[in-house]
């Protein structure tokens, strides 16, 4: 299978990619560490931005009806683009571990006029924590396995600042392109420097489309991912 997909500098492309169910994917996480006992199982779905983590979680979590995704957008919502670790580690992943439910309003929240909370019941077989940074460094011990969603840099670009564009998120065109460029200056140096893609027990493609065998190119049904 051929994948012209060309990662940031630094970030190794990712090799042999096999087109496999979400089923296949979720068993061979499965299989990467012993089942927890009286708890959920926690995955990371780490990535770029805009490079295709959110999709994969959610089918991730259509495929197994007693589950729940955390995004760790949230947690970061008004705080430091990556300083958000320790609060994730305390209100989400350690009540987590020892089989309770989350409710948990992050500081930000409040200050900002934000209601609501993080909820997550007990009894899930498993939690998937999305977003960028979700398996980074400092929450090495705190998941059972990690997926890293490898994507193509040009085209994660060009689609998330379409994707900020239509959503109306960071106001007009002009404002998107400077956000996404604004956080980029601290995504790429967090990510050469904590390489989570080095942790990963499977790494899946968050660009399928750029598989140049139409023959062996992935159906609707499957995703692309390599084991390292």
């Amino acid at each position: 299978m051929t994948v012209t997909l060309t990662p940031h500098a630094g970030e190794p492309v990712a090799a042999p990619w096999t087109a496999a169910s979400t089923d296949d994917l979720l068993r061979l996480l499965g299989a990467t560490r012993g089942a927890p006992t009286g708890r959920p199982r926690i995955v990371a779905v780490d990535g770029r931005s805009a490079g295709g983590k959110t999709t994969l979680a959610a089918r991730m979590n259509a495929a197994v009806p007693a589950s729940a995704i955390v995004h760790t957008d949230d947690v970061a919502w008004n705080e430091s683009f990556f300083g958000w670790a320790p609060l994730l580690v305390s209100g989400v992943l350690e009540p987590l571990r020892r089989g309770l439910a989350v409710s948990y309003q992050p500081p930000a929240w409040p200050a900002h006029g934000r209601d609501g909370a993080i909820e997550v019941p007990a009894g899930l077989d498993l939690v998937i924590v999305e977003g960028v940074g979700a398996s980074q460094r400092a929450l090495t011990g705190l998941l059972d396995a990690a997926v890293w969603v490898q994507s193509d840099a040009a085209e994660a670009e060009r689609r998330g600042i379409a994707r900020d564009i239509a959503q109306g998120v960071n106001g007009d065109e002009a404002a998107s392109i400077e956000f996404w460029h604004g956080w980029m200056a601290q995504e790429l140096p967090f990510l050469a420097d904590d390489r989570p893609w080095e942790r990963a027990d499977v790494i899946v493609c968050g660009t399928p489309g750029l598989v140049t065998d139409a023959e062996a190119s992935p159906t609707g049904h499957e995703v692309l991912l390599a084991v390292p």
